[in-house]
């Protein structure tokens, strides 16, 4: 890579800000939330974009068989629905028939979808408990979800990859509003779309077994899916684990990735991954995942002599060298992980940390640092960095590519000046900022590459050199600043001009003062 600010790539544009239809439908939809709790709401809003979704793909299915008399026959066939991953929807949870009594009374709307959901539930094993089904509830105006109900009937989910795209697009843009909503409780489900899509595009999951520990609602797998699509490659290129500890998130996981055609094995129930991890003997190529930032009370004194703890045991107050452990323990001989954590956890000393993070610095398992900027969280104001860790960086395969013998060195990404700001509080990396690291981490990984340390952004490092700062990792330590451009001005000439224009404004400010004086005297409050 050539000095100087790193090359922008052309890429794909990435649209960051939503189709036309995806904001107006969250403004009609939310005014059916009134006093209702966003976190409560959501799952409401949420069930239902699910609902019209599996309606949809059904007609369409049952509408490809009748268009045939030779296989007519089929549309009432549950093998027809199954054979293309379908789920089969009674005649009486159809959209159709929720829309033409949208406004009934006896049975109200929300106990249609309530019965709906359950006869779903029951003729779906997949779908057994994840779907919402308390549309009858006293606090949701009956009038207003009937509304809604009409509102939703207006949009088709159908397109080249049977509504996924569109629907997927409203799912997503729909979490992001309600964790944006729910303030910091919006983070356990939701990592900003900008960062997840770095990681993938860093760590670049094209064949294997890819992981996720906390999952939230499934973003990294669906970012996954869009990367192999992306470069031409196809589904069953890789297979999906995860794990989700909080019930209500796990469930939104499911309908995520059943939207999207996905298949996933994200246990059979929700867990504690830590405490019950539902994919004990998982070695992935691939690891994906932005755990909880500086978990306390993760129930640590239940787990001495964890076998994970292969760097030592993680204090009790803080989980974030507990998750990196674990997920060292789960990559496969030649696996990489890429990890979001907080910026504490490149510099802490505290109850062993230091001392974990400098064996695994000794191990040479980190390969990669990343600072990020700030306000890329709508959910927490916690600077955050990532880490991206390699079993093996001797040598491998990435795609086409061969990877060089990193060992002995680590790259350190500064960041923290990237992004734009899409709202007053809330920053974006965009398309050309995610390649422009991206591409800087390949640069440096791979055999043949172009790589060359680049003043203010990025720099590789020897592991000896770390040793000598204590074995702190924070990329600002490391990455060489751009050298400030050179004042040409003579100072005394500045100082006559500085001190000239100082003058000018205090004889300014003096006249402005007698006119105050002179107003206020007017009306009698003079001196």
């Amino acid at each position: 890579m050539a000095r100087g600010r790193p090359k922008k790539v052309a890429t794909k544009p990435e649209k960051s800000n939503p189709r036309a239809f995806e904001a107006p439908l969250w403004a009609a939809a939310d005014k059916l939330r009134g006093n209702m709790d966003a976190a409560e709401y959501k799952h409401v809003a949420l069930g239902l974009i699910f609902l019209k979704y599996i309606s949809d793909r059904f007609n369409e299915r049952k509408a490809e068989a009748e268009a045939d008399p030779e296989i007519a026959f089929l549309a009432e066939e549950r093998d027809w629905y199954a054979a293309e991953s379908v789920f089969w929807v009674p005649e009486h949870a159809r959209w159709e028939y929720l829309k033409e009594n949208a406004t009934s009374t006896k049975p109200t709307i929300g106990e249609l979808i309530d019965t709906a959901m359950l006869a779903i539930e029951s003729e779906n094993p997949a779908l057994k408990g994840v779907l919402t089904k308390t549309y009858a509830r006293q606090e949701l105006d009956q009038t207003k979800l009937g509304e809604v109900v009409k509102l939703f009937s207006d949009l088709a989910f159908r397109d080249q990859h049977h509504g996924q795209d569109v629907l997927g697009r409203v799912y997503e843009y729909f979490l992001g509003q309600f964790a944006i909503a729910e303030g910091k409780r919006g983070g356990q489900y939701y990592t900003a779309g900008c960062v997840v899509r770095l990681l993938v595009a860093m760590i670049e999951p094209f064949k294997g077994r890819v992981y996720d520990p906390c999952c939230g609602s499934g973003g990294m797998f669906v970012q996954s899916e869009q990367f192999i699509e992306a470069h031409e490659g196809g589904r069953n290129d890789i297979s999906i684990y995860g794990q989700e500890s909080n019930p209500t998130t796990w469930r939104l996981a499911k309908m995520n990735l059943a939207i999207r055609g996905i298949e996933a094995n994200l246990g059979s129930k929700w867990a504690d991954t830590f405490h019950e991890d539902m994919h004990p003997s998982i070695k992935a190529e691939y690891i994906l995942a932005n755990p909880p930032f500086n978990a306390s009370d993760w129930g640590q004194e239940k787990l001495q002599g964890d076998a994970r703890w292969q760097f030592g045991t993680p204090p009790s107050g803080n989980a974030n060298f507990a998750w990196v452990q674990h997920i060292y323990h789960h990559l496969a001989p030649h696996g990489i992980a890429g990890l979001v954590l907080a910026n504490g956890s490149l510099s802490s000393q505290q109850s062993g940390e230091g001392e974990i993070r400098q064996r695994l610095i000794e191990k040479d398992v980190i390969d990669c640092i990343v600072a990020l900027p700030g306000q890329l969280f709508s959910t927490t104001q916690i600077p955050v960095c990532l880490w991206f860790v390699a079993r093996d960086k001797s040598n491998g395969l990435t795609k086409d590519k061969k990877l060089r013998d990193r060992r002995g060195d680590v790259l350190f990404i500064d960041a923290r000046n990237m992004g734009s700001m899409v709202t007053r509080t809330l920053k974006e990396l965009t398309a050309e900022d995610v390649a422009a690291i991206a591409n800087t981490y390949h640069a440096w990984r791979e055999k043949n590459g172009t790589y060359e340390d680049v003043p203010g952004f990025a720099k590789s490092v020897k592991i000896k050199d770390i040793a000598a700062k204590r074995f702190v990792l924070t990329p600002g330590m490391y990455v060489e600043q751009v050298a400030r451009a050179v004042d040409e001005e003579p100072f005394a000439d500045k100082m006559d001009r500085l001190t000239a224009t100082l003058k000018t404004q205090m004889e300014r400010g003096n006249v402005l003062d007698m006119e105050i004086r002179s107003q206020l005297k007017k009306v009698g409050y003079g001196w």
